[in-house]
């Protein structure tokens, strides 16, 4: 199902969290992406279209600003993002160069989604950019954002996203399989749930994990997501992107994950 999912759908939107973009350093990875971009060529040269909700922007900060690693003010959390945010989409660039694709950042806020004039643009942009193959990468604005007006998480801005151009399909990729029974990282006999049709009920059913360490959701909010873009028609998987060739591999049928269908 994967695999047909994946065959169906024209408009994709990719969801990296910073623990899947993140290498062992701590560091962006960067050859991860290098081997992302590859296979996104290949599917745009076969004719899908992709956007990219990218985290990460506070790991390259903090690659960068290596003396800021232990400030806790908002301010410095503020300044980090700026400077990853440049860093980061470098890396986006670099690894999407070698195909002659281009980028392009879109940094957006919950108000930006509240405000009907604000949502027509940020529509009409994504179309465009999308229609002249270029492919935007879109990312929460740290810098500004504070409490009253952060959307929070990527995987609801994914969702969101998703929603606002209209997506055929929503691809999370974080450091797990898919969605458990329970949490594989404390308990190694949690079953992989591979098929999910009614959010609500699953919620009653799994034991939902602490937040990972880099990023600033966990399972919640990629269940909340998934509901979120479901209720639109929009079909999710949740996968593991830190697998090699991690898109052809679901592609291929050869990687499992978790669909969440309507």
């Amino acid at each position: 199902m994967i695999t047909q999912l994946i065959k169906d759908a024209r408009k994709i939107i990719f969801k990296f969290g910073s623990n899947t973009l993140a290498g062992k350093d701590g560091k962006i990875n960067t050859a991860f992406l290098l081997e992302f971009a590859d296979q996104a060529a290949a599917f745009i040269k076969n004719g899908k279209q992709i956007v990219i909700v990218s985290s990460g922007a506070q790991v390259a900060g903090l690659s960068t600003m290596d003396k800021w690693a232990r400030k806790k003010d908002i301010h410095y959390k503020q300044a980090l993002c700026a400077v990853g945010q440049v860093e980061l989409m470098e890396s986006w660039r670099r690894a999407f160069k070698q195909y002659d694709l281009h980028i392009a950042q879109i940094l957006l806020t919950r108000e930006d989604f509240n405000d009907t004039n604000r949502t027509l643009n940020m529509r009409n942009t994504l179309f465009t950019l999308v229609d002249e193959g270029i492919i935007p990468i879109i990312n929460e604005n740290d810098t500004v954002s504070v409490e009253q007006i952060k959307i929070g998480d990527n995987d609801t801005l994914a969702a969101r996203s998703a929603i606002l151009w209209s997506a055929d399909l929503l691809i999370l990729f974080s450091d797990i399989d898919g969605l458990y029974d329970e949490n594989p990282k404390e308990n190694p006999q949690a079953a992989l749930v591979e098929e999910v049709r009614d959010v609500k009920e699953v919620r009653k059913n799994i034991t939902i994990g602490a937040t990972n360490s880099f990023g600033t959701g966990g399972i919640a909010t990629k269940l909340d997501a998934a509901e979120l873009a479901l209720s639109y028609g929009i079909p999710t998987i949740l996968a593991n992107g830190g697998k090699t060739r991690s898109l052809e591999a679901l592609a291929l049928g050869t990687q499992k994950g978790t669909m969440f269908l309507a």
